[in-house]
């Protein structure tokens, strides 16, 4: 008789099926195989009394201060902890509660209803000469065989630019974005590249976006997360999909001593103020992509917080990209020109797409696609 571990929670289902479980059994057991970590930040200490007497009652449990019993203080952090069965039962129970617990139970019931996405590659062509990497920097015919390029390798979306958004970047006119979009745009529309991959326009300006929508582009790439609301109502009338993106401050000031009370409940609250203002417009959840922003204002810290708890932002119900493509913290980790940054780059995209990011956003289609079958290939794999 041996014993090995299994550590692929998401296969839970498979392994039962491999094991030919009766059916309800793997519906029932398969909600007992996973524990699932909260962190409650600030809760009052009724809250945190009610909710730990609760918790214990269905088998989960809260972890607390000492001083919670005493009432000590007047607000704590907490974590809780429970399989989704005995969550599920918990968020019904609070909805009840007083202190905060019925709006704290809304929150966590949409933690338990995570969807999932295929994984998508997002090929970056930038029109311009100061983009941070010069290997994604294109000119009209050189531009549009890379796109080719990215095609063939396996690119379900490519990502079109004409101004760069590195840190320090200076803006240009919509005259001068447009004159290095359009030729590209035409061509796109010209050699019908929309029939082999879904395009994406990378601006915040309403003319090139428009131009770009007008002419097949069907994702709207907005690193300033919906701050025009004219953007969004462009996207809606044409129905195409938005990328909101985080960004503290602007290109030219995000890098400057950024700070944050707690970066991933600071993008989060973000995140939901634009939603809203969204689905005000009349763009569905299935239509929103969320992007944390990795490097738009943020130190090394920030961004491995973000990365670490990617997962997080799926409780929304959109899809999440990340595009950590050859950036400057993966010098900062491990230092390396950008030529140099593929592994880096590879290594943050693979954990992203293992903590619930469906689409990514690069510059190397090629050995993504190569690096994502892999790490697909594996997660599908036989389990016993």
């Amino acid at each position: 008789m041996k014993i090995y571990r299994i550590d692929t929670p998401l296969e839970k289902k498979k392994l039962l099926k491999q094991l030919e479980c009766d059916k309800s059994g793997v519906a029932i057991m398969s909600k007992k195989m996973e524990t699932l970590l909260f962190v409650i930040k600030d809760m009052p200490v009724g809250a945190a009394n009610i909710l730990k007497q609760d918790a214990l009652a269905l088998g989960a449990e809260l972890a607390v201060p000492t001083g919670v019993v005493t009432c000590s203080q007047t607000h704590y952090d907490a974590v809780l902890m429970g399989t989704p069965r005995q969550l599920g039962y918990l968020v019904r129970k609070e909805k009840a509660q007083p202190f905060g617990l019925k709006k704290l139970a809304k929150e966590l019931e949409s933690f338990l209803h995570e969807s999932r996405h295929m994984t998508k590659i997002m090929g970056v062509v930038n029109a311009n000469d100061d983009s941070f990497y010069p290997g994604s920097r294109y000119k009209e015919r050189t531009a549009v065989e890379a796109i080719w390029k990215m095609i063939e390798e396996g690119a379900d979306i490519i990502d079109v630019g004409g101004v760069s958004s590195r840190p320090g970047s200076e803006p240009v006119g919509a005259d001068e974005e447009l004159k290095r979009l359009v030729p590209i745009v035409d061509t796109i529309r010209r050699e019908k590249l929309f029939e082999r991959a879904r395009f994406s326009i990378d601006s915040y300006t309403p003319e090139v976006v428009a131009y770009a929508l007008e002419n097949g582009f069907s994702i709207v790439n907005d690193i300033t997360g919906l701050r025009d609301e004219r953007l969004g109502v462009l996207a809606k009338s044409y129905g195409a999909a938005y990328i909101v993106m985080h960004m503290q401050g602007t290109p030219q000031t995000m890098q400057k001593n950024p700070h944050y009370d707690h970066v991933v409940l600071d993008v989060d609250r973000f995140f939901m103020e634009r939603i809203e203002r969204a689905e005000k417009i009349g763009l569905g959840r299935e239509e929103i992509i969320l992007d944390v922003g990795i490097g738009f204002g943020k130190t090394l810290e920030h961004n491995l917080m973000l990365l670490k708890h990617m997962k997080h932002f799926t409780h929304f119900g959109c899809e999440v990209l990340i595009g950590a493509s050859r950036k400057s913290m993966i010098h900062k980790i491990d230092p390396a020109p950008v030529e140099e940054r593929l592994p880096g780059t590879l290594a943050i995209h693979l954990e992203s797409i293992r903590r619930g990011a469906s689409i990514v956003r690069c510059h190397d289609v090629k050995e993504h696609r190569q690096a994502i079958r892999v790490f697909e290939a594996i997660e599908e794999g036989e389990i016993l």
